[in-house]
């Protein structure tokens, strides 16, 4: 099966996997059809169709999309002149950002009607996390600002897992809970967790001047 990125895009296609990937965290996937998409971005189905093979290779090429975007997102934020709690910071300002536009079905939909394609986002994005992650805890320690006495390895991989929990409609019903506000327990959970004294001080100084719920 086609990965979308067997056939690289031109900067048309690019713009129509975009505006694709914004219908989609808008409305979901499962009730969107290519029909609805084509009239929402103006064109034919025919063009959309020069494009993509269908539904699925057009999902895929989103998340291909999402992928990259995410990942400059992150890079973004990885700056010299910030200490390890300035950066998970930022990090977690840009995620929120994202998730106050996602549709509540998306996770649900990708898992069941495009498993392939959502198993490979999942792959690519706990890849990207762990790195993240690793780089932040060893450059907090070296400030003072995380224990030194961390486990790298172990709370990188949890860390993971409490994003993915996220996602779970179970665990946190989208008519129960706001995404973005669970996000934000998460990372000030994080950092208490790892954080030294002067690491703990700096946070509550910053989510107080910085953080407007």
């Amino acid at each position: 099966m086609a990965t979308g990125k067997e056939h690289p895009l031109d900067e048309r296609g690019e713009r129509l996997v975009h505006d694709a990937g914004k219908i989609f965290w808008t409305y979901g996937i499962k009730s969107v059809t290519m029909d609805d998409l084509a009239t929402r971005m103006g064109i034919s189905k025919k063009t959309l169709y020069q494009y993509v093979k269908d539904k699925n290779d057009l999902v895929e090429k989103v998340l291909d999309h999402l992928a990259t975007e995410f990942k400059c997102m992150i890079d973004k934020e990885v700056e010299p002149e910030r200490n390890a709690i300035d950066e998970l910071f930022g990090i977690t300002l840009r995620v929120c950002e994202r998730l106050r536009t996602i549709h509540p079905a998306i996770h649900f939909d990708l898992e069941k009607y495009h498993g392939e394609a959502f198993r490979r986002m999942m792959r690519t994005k706990q890849e990207e996390v762990f790195s993240t992650m690793t780089g932040n805890m060893e450059r907090g320690i070296k400030e003072g600002l995380y224990r030194d006495d961390l486990n790298i390895p172990v709370i990188a991989k949890i860390y993971i897992a409490r994003i993915d929990a996220l996602f779970d409609g179970d665990l946190f019903p989208p008519d129960q809970f706001n995404m973005k506000d669970v996000h934000w327990e998460l990372f000030r959970y994080h950092i208490r967790g790892i954080a030294s004294t002067k690491g703990v001080r700096y946070l509550v100084k910053k989510v107080k001047k910085e953080h407007n719920p």
